[in-house]
């Protein structure tokens, strides 16, 4: 069974979008394409150690029992428009995010996927792991990240059909002001929506 824990580094055979960006999780999987960047969104991926971004956030939550269910397995946030808060924390290839949202923590860890998920970004959030396929395509405002799901396993073990999730999906960019800005959906075919939740958050 492919091993899907976090690994110690980014596959060795990623390359890096500039010197800086050796040991950068986003860099090493987007290639030379994370340097067409907008500046914000590079400078929150770039950033080594820790750091704590503020902004606004408005929050969806979809109403069917199933999306609830789904809900609570992942943390996700409650619906409503406020504050946001989230702390990020990159090493060795590794980036582990709070996003503290309504007073609600909702931490994940993500980490260059292996065997199964080679190639892939692995994101753990509560008992789900998703290994999402990166791309940099045309914004409204300029290039963006684009995150779709190719894989998923409950536990980190149970495999889910990917074609469920293809209403899931992320987006990183900036809006018209300039700052980074956030756009993720998350529906299934028999629950509806899950979560929609974006906003921006002040990257210096």
């Amino acid at each position: 069974m492919p091993n899907t824990s976090p690994p110690a580094a980014a596959p060795s055979g990623a390359r890096a979008a500039s010197p800086e960006a050796v040991n950068a999780l986003f860099p090493a999987l987007l290639g030379t394409a994370f340097d067409a960047l907008p500046d914000p969104v590079r400078r929150l991926h770039l950033r080594a150690g820790a750091a704590c971004y503020a902004g606004e956030v408005r929050v969806d939550r979809g109403r069917h029992p199933l999306a609830r269910l789904c809900a609570w397995a992942t943390r996700l946030p409650p619906s409503g428009a406020g504050p946001l808060q989230v702390e990020i924390v990159a090493a060795d290839g590794r980036e582990a995010w709070t996003r503290r949202i309504g007073g609600r923590a909702m931490p994940s860890r993500l980490w260059a996927g292996r065997g199964a998920m080679t190639g892939l970004l692995c994101e753990r959030l509560g008992l789900v792991v998703f290994g999402f396929a990166l791309s940099v395509e045309p914004g409204t405002h300029g290039p963006q990240i684009v995150w779709r799901v190719r894989r998923l396993r409950v536990f980190g073990l149970l495999p889910l059909p990917a074609g469920w999730f293809g209403g899931v999906d992320a987006r990183e960019s900036v809006d018209a002001e300039g700052r980074y800005h956030f756009d993720v959906r998350a529906a299934l075919p028999v629950a509806g929506l899950l979560v929609h939740y974006r906003g921006w958050l002040d990257v210096p």
